[in-house]
């Protein structure tokens, strides 16, 4: 059975998985252990390693996938060249060998200037863009879905990459 990529509401993913788990689907949510600090304390949090993202384990997608779909928290499944995308086995495994062997794990994702993303929170939600400039976690943006140029600074971790770019 492949595995399918579940885009998430930013957030939601263990909330995601855990509702998935109730609804019988096997999911996986890869997570990292990071403490945290609070003015009066510290604690260990358990953190997702792919942001908005699970992995979701179907037998029939068709069938499937509205029961995943229909979970709040949910948003889309990540579809590469017209299909929906499939992670195998061998990744996830490899996913969860490289977890168990390092215990600091960040995920990061380039964005570099030209490349067109879509915005997936905020008032600009689902607007594509063209990366302009890149300057820590700000990214400034060429917004044409007006027919005229707008150019936004939007925070990095809310865009994600076009899958044509």
């Amino acid at each position: 059975m492949p595995w399918f990529v579940l885009y998430t509401k930013s957030r939601n993913e263990k909330k995601v998985a855990r509702l998935l788990g109730l609804k019988g689907v096997t999911v996986y949510c890869p997570v990292k252990e990071e403490v945290r600090q609070w003015s009066d304390r510290r604690k260990k949090v358990s953190e997702p390693v792919f942001r908005s993202y699970v992995f979701v384990l179907l037998q029939n997608y068709k069938a499937e996938s509205i029961v995943v779909l229909e979970t709040p928290g949910t948003v889309r499944f990540l579809w590469w060249q017209g299909k929906p995308g499939i992670v195998r086995d061998e990744e996830i495994n490899a996913i969860k060998n490289f977890l168990a062997m390092y215990k600091d794990v960040e995920v990061l994702v380039e964005l570099r200037k030209g490349q067109t993303v879509t915005i997936t929170e905020g008032p600009l939600k689902e607007k594509k863009g063209i990366i302009l400039q890149v300057k820590g976690d700000k990214v400034y943006l060429r917004l044409e879905s007006l027919g005229v140029d707008m150019i936004a600074k939007v925070q990095a971790q809310i865009l994600a990459n076009d899958k044509n770019n």
